[in-house]
């Protein structure tokens, strides 16, 4: 009998473990409230956080409810976002998914919704990914941001999966050694224009922890994985631990850290833009070669203060103030870098041109574009502000869901190449 109980009592417990696909941790009024968010991405390269960087997160909320998500740990941002950095919040909840059935669990979209701000926690970013990716979550943290206005951010892992591009980690970390030897290592998991899509980080990957150890060569690698694969210019930025990078609306980029008490530094990279930006050599089982004259990748390095009056325009691309510019490139495999100078791009505005054949109608529209392409094209929507609202895949027609967008004058891009685009101006009624 006493053996059967036990079996029982087994049984059971295995059930519910398997039953609680998340677990909340909650501080504060449960009661919603919602005022109108302030825009705002915050990038923190892990390790401790920056008390700077994490006011000016909570301050975006306006009084409203902080959501942290997370895949393991437990409470510990609860009572720091609540009552230690003097920012008046109604509450803060964290919720530690177990599984992919806790990200998509009724609870979770709801208090997704509902938050004002939304803070990713460090960890495994392949947990993210896997539990977020191509679920309606994903679409739900990128319309926090666009439709909703509000701010997001992260920390270490949950740093790593805002960009447009993000190392998945899902083989395994990877070295800069061991992606400069070898770009397409297995452990080099990058996924590209799939998860989130958020304003100022388009064709950007980021990368964290960047001075512990160093991660130059990989971030490098990345970017020039990404513009062989895509065949269009590659966007990078990387925060060091204890450093932050805060994005506000009009794409000003503030770095917030500890300099010149520490080398507290975020990096933004790009490769050159020239029209032979891409890689000399970027092919699976041999050392990555991407020189251009020792200019492949034009970096601005920007040390972080406790006011984070240090900028760079991710509006741009150009315009920073506090920082300097260094040449980044990469010799059979050995990662180098020199001093440098603006790059000094024409506009990275939108720009018409003719190379191939695009109607989208109706103009005006309401719900929907229906796009017609000549071949095959990755597109991005703008508001009248620059901000990209919709992206995605067309293959020569497409239908393009546009509910969530408020009335006003949109660009549709369609990109086919690194250098042909077509722009049509939209309005919505």
């Amino acid at each position: 009998m006493q053996k059967k109980l036990c079996l029982l009592l087994t049984v059971l417990t295995c059930t519910m473990l398997q039953a609680q696909s998340y677990t909340s941790f909650f501080t504060g009024d449960p009661a919603d409230v919602s005022p109108t968010p302030d825009f705002g991405i915050c990038l923190m390269g892990g390790a401790t956080e920056n008390d700077n960087a994490m006011i000016w997160f909570l301050e975006k909320a306006n009084g409203g409810d902080v959501l942290v998500l997370r895949a393991s740990g437990s409470d510990g941002y609860n009572d720091y976002f609540f009552s230690e950095l003097g920012v008046t919040i109604n509450s803060v909840e964290t919720i530690v998914i177990h599984n992919a059935a806790g990200a998509t669990d009724p609870y979770v979209i709801e208090q997704i919704e509902n938050a004002e701000a939304i803070w990713f926690a460090g960890g495994d970013q392949y947990n993210y990914v896997s539990y977020f990716k191509d679920t309606p979550i994903a679409q739900l943290l990128t319309d926090h941001v666009i439709v909703k206005g509000g701010v997001i951010g992260g920390t270490s892992a949950g740093m790593a999966i805002l960009g447009d591009h993000y190392f998945s980690a899902e083989n395994g970390t990877v070295t800069s050694q061991q992606a400069l030897q070898n770009p397409y290592d297995t452990r080099m998991a990058i996924g590209s224009q799939d998860f989130l899509h958020l304003p100022f980080l388009e064709h950007t990957i980021t990368d964290t922890h960047f001075d512990s150890p160093d991660r130059r060569g990989r971030s490098a690698t990345f970017l020039a994985r990404i513009a062989t694969d895509f065949q269009m210019r590659s966007f990078g930025i990387a925060s060091e631990e204890f450093t932050a990078v805060c994005i506000e609306e009009n794409g000003d980029a503030r770095v917030f850290g500890s300099y010149p008490d520490f080398d507290d530094f975020a990096y933004f990279m790009q490769a050159n833009c020239t029209d032979t930006f891409v890689p000399e050599n970027c092919t699976e089982g041999n050392p990555l070669e991407w020189n251009r004259d020792g200019q492949a990748i034009k970096v601005y390095k920007v040390p972080g203060t406790e006011d984070g009056v240090n900028t760079f325009n991710l509006a741009d691309w150009e315009t920073g103030t506090g920082g300097d510019w260094e040449n980044w490139s990469v010799v059979n495999g050995v990662f180098q870098t020199t001093s440098g100078s603006n790059p000094e791009c024409s506009s990275l505005g939108l720009q018409e041109e003719t190379a191939i054949t695009a109607v989208a109608y109706p103009n005006p529209f309401q719900d929907q574009i229906q796009v017609d392409i000549t071949t095959d094209a990755y597109y991005e929507v703008y508001n009248i502000n620059g901000q990209r609202v919709l992206s995605g895949i067309v293959s020569r027609s497409k239908t393009i869901k546009t509910h969530n967008l408020v009335s006003g004058m949109y660009f549709l891009q369609l990109i086919t190449s690194a250098t042909e685009t077509h722009v049509l101006k939209l309005v919505k009624k």
